[in-house]
Parts: structure tokens; sequence; C-alpha cells
């Protein structure tokens, strides 16, 4: 494992880019920043809030799942993130960011008049239109966390469905390489859901009685692992970020198999991959500042529309 850069403040949403580049969030700084391969960092745009989950659009901007802001606390050097909603928190909110100007600009802070609480982690379809998924918040004084689920959304901010509801702290999210699947890694669970995809941005709802309860088991994981966010490989693994038990679990839909890549960080939030072969995994390490990469045994599913922002010198 071969640190790229160090000193980020509770880093998440790495993104490859055709230079070499990873753009990443820094959640406790609500900045938007960018790696280079010599791990030089350069703040490309300040959204404010907590930037979490991000993905390269069709039209060449950056789409950032912001969940409103995530108390981060430190002490000796390691960084925690507190389970409550703090007390700055913007609200939750899709934003589009022009990786040039830096310019941010909000596309969805609601669902039929329901706010969203704290979204989490995005993946764009071959159509152009993307899934994102809802953590929600907890607020302590209250004794209360929010219900949330999984939604798919259009880029000119008109379009916006939730397809999947309830469902437990929805975290990591990704879709097979045919499309025809979505995963939903839970965080508090510790489990991977399958979702049918029948059309772009529907999900076959079956006959249960409960909305959320249409989904197929993936794997779950034994004792106190939670879950964060996800990468899919070129063979239709799902590679997700592990919490507690740093490092990335590798689930195997074919037959629930689960193997795990330790990386010494319990707070290990998300993959992405990239390279020349896309062998190289990018993984964020957030508890203590940092990004690093491996070299990995398969392939990483080639993103939709990662090349459409050609990058300039910082």
């Amino acid at each position: 494992m071969k640190v790229v850069t160090t000193g980020l403040r509770f880093p998440e949403g790495p993104v490859y880019l055709p230079d070499g580049s990873i753009v990443l969030v820094e959640i406790a700084a609500g900045e938007i920043t960018r790696v280079m391969p010599d791990g030089t960092k350069h703040c490309v745009a300040r959204p404010g809030g907590g930037p979490n989950g991000a993905a390269m659009g069709p039209d060449g901007k950056l789409y950032v799942c912001n969940n409103g802001g995530m108390g981060v606390t430190e002490k000796d050097g390691i960084m925690h993130a507190r389970p409550e909603q703090p007390s700055d928190y913007s609200g939750g909110r899709i934003e589009r960011v022009d990786l040039d100007t830096g310019d941010v600009e909000v596309l969805y802070t609601e669902w039929q008049g329901n706010r969203l609480s704290a979204p989490n982690d995005i993946v764009f379809d071959q159509q152009g239109g993307f899934w994102f998924t809802d953590h929600g918040k907890a607020r302590e004084d209250e004794g209360l966390a929010d219900i949330t689920g999984v939604y798919y959304a259009t880029i000119d901010g008109q379009t916006i469905s939730r397809e999947i509801y309830p469902s437990e702290s929805p975290n990591g999210i990704g879709l097979s390489p045919d499309e025809n699947t979505l995963y939903v890694a839970e965080t508090h669970t510790g489990r991977i859901w399958s979702y049918a995809i029948e059309s772009p941005g529907r999900v076959k709802r079956g006959r249960r009685p409960l909305r959320g309860m249409f989904g197929t088991l993936v794997a779950g994981l034994p004792d106190r692992q939670l879950l964060d966010s996800l990468a899919i490989d070129a063979a239709g693994r799902v590679c997700v970020a592990t919490l507690i038990n740093g490092g990335i679990t590798i689930a195997d839909p074919a037959d629930g198999s689960t193997r795990h890549v330790p990386t010494g960080d319990m707070a290990t939030t998300n993959i992405c991959f990239g390279g020349d072969d896309w062998r190289t995994a990018y993984i964020t390490l957030s508890s203590t500042g940092q990004l690093v990469q491996m070299d990995w045994d398969d392939a990483g599913l080639v993103p939709n529309f990662w090349d459409r922002w050609q990058p300039s010198a910082p």
C-alpha cells in the first residue's frame, strides 16, 4: 500500500481523472480537492456542508452528494466522525461542480416536498442519469434518526424519484457491468443488497408488501462491521469500504462469498479504480486523513463518463 498524500480532512468520494490525478472530497473541510500523482493537493471548490460521494457526469461536471455537514472530532491525530446531526447542519443536497471555475450549483434539496437528509454516494448509468443514497441523520437530543432510501435523478435538476424505501442507513451504491442490477450497502446492518433494474431509473418492485423489501441479500458481515461507499470491479464483484474492521470487503454476488483486504484504518471510507489497466485501487483512509493506492488483483469497472473532463495544470 502506497501513500499518495496525507493531511486530508476526512477524505471521501475519490474519482480517477484522465491525467492520473484524483479528485476527492474533504468532508470535515467542506472542500473538493484534486490530488496530483506526486501527492500535491489543490482545492478546486468549496461547497461547504459535508461533501460526500462524487461522480463525473456526462457534461464533464462533478456531481456531489452533500450530507449537509458531519461532526468530526480529532484526538492524537486521529479523526472520528460523530453520528449525530451537527449544530451547523446546512441541509442535504445534490450539487454540480465546475472543476475549472470552482462554481457550485445546487440541483436537488427535496423529493415531493420531503427534504433530502444526507445524500451519501452516487453512480451514473449509461443514459446519463444518476442513482444516489440518502444516509440520513441522527438527532441525539430528539432520540430520532431519519428513515431514508435510494433515489434516481437527472442532471437537468427537473426529475427525481425515490425508488427504494425504506432502507436502513443506505450508503455505498453501484451498478453491475451490464447495468441490470443496482447494489446498495447499508452501513449499520453491514449488509449489501441487490435490486433488479426494470428500466433506466426504475427498479423491479416485486410483490412483497413493504416497498423496501424487494431486494436480494448479496452478503451480510458478522460482528460489528459497518459498510461505507463502494465500487464494482470488471467481473461484477462489489468492493465496499468497511468501517471498524478497516479495509475493503469484496463480495461476489454469484455465490455470496466475501474476502477482506485490510488497510489498517478503522475509517476506510471509499474506493475507486484507475491506472492504465484499471488495476490500481485508490482508497480513502479517513481517520488518518490519507489517500492510498495499491495494486488490485482484478481490474475495476470503468465508470461512465470518467473522461468527460480533461484536466489542465492546477
